[in-house]
């Protein structure tokens, strides 16, 4: 830590707490309470059950956690070849060029994601290109909304590459595919990672969009919460909402450990 007394310490320990706990932690623990009960009518739920999971993890949920995990993966990888395929044509542009590469990648992120989800829709709802009513739009609109992420991750960590590694790869008669597969992509894998993380999480949990777009027979799992609780059952949405977050965890774990093998390669 930047505080190097122990009072120093202390205080900015029991701040992080006081912010952390009512802000953060409270809520998801409120959920999770919420999740293993079958009544809320004091202080604390009531009625303790494991009813809420058995639904949440078979039937019309298991299916929707299947077209999620679906759409993020698709999604994360479609970003993160588009996103890193720009930072790295990018990174030979002038600065004029850059930022205006920048600025066309970071307008999904600039307005509400329910606009990007609107524009995806009337886009896509007339031929030629008719997607409407299929999982494709979905996943476009999610690949849409997270390549920002991974176009920034990405270039932020090509500015921090050392060039000499490319200019000695080089220097041995290796080619610029070469040079890009062997030298400079190995060098990019953790951020690279990093971004596959960042991408996946978002479009778990993205919802704004998705709503205006989901087909049927292709409801990623935030919308079957979401209709939970709007039809009042607010224990069983949060039990899904708990599994929604725990298989988030997992993928999320699962990439960082590839994260630190390829940082320490």
């Amino acid at each position: 830590m930047l505080v190097h007394s122990k009072t120093g310490r202390l205080a900015a320990w029991g701040l992080f707490g006081l912010l952390f706990l009512p802000l953060f932690a409270l809520p998801l623990l409120v959920v999770v309470a919420a999740s293993f009960a079958t009544h809320w009518s004091g202080a604390f739920p009531s009625g303790p059950t494991a009813a809420n999971y058995a639904s949440a993890v078979r039937g019309e949920s298991l299916q929707a956690l299947t077209t999620s995990l679906v759409t993020a993966l698709v999604a994360s990888v479609l970003a993160l070849t588009v996103g890193a395929w720009a930072a790295l044509a990018a990174a030979g542009l002038k600065e004029r060029g850059k930022r205006a590469l920048d600025a066309l990648f970071m307008l999904p992120v600039a307005v509400p994601s329910v606009v990007v989800g609107l524009a995806v829709l009337v886009a896509f709802s007339k031929p030629p290109l008719l997607l409407n009513g299929t999982s494709s739009i979905v996943i476009l609109a999610h690949t849409v909304l997270v390549t920002a992420f991974a176009h920034q991750s990405v270039s932020a960590a090509i500015v921090r590459l050392d060039p000499a590694y490319e200019q000695a790869a080089a220097s041995l008669g290796a080619r610029p595919a070469y040079v890009l597969w062997r030298v400079k992509l190995p060098l990019l894998l953790p951020s690279l990672t990093a971004a596959a993380g960042l991408c996946f999480a978002l479009s778990m949990g993205e919802l704004s969009a998705t709503m205006m777009l989901y087909p049927p027979d292709w409801m990623p799992l935030p919308v079957r919460i979401f209709t939970a609780t709007d039809r009042g059952s607010l224990f069983s949405g949060s039990a899904v909402a708990v599994v929604l977050m725990a298989t988030t965890l997992l993928v999320l774990l699962a990439v960082s450990r590839i994260r630190t093998r390829a940082t320490h390669r």
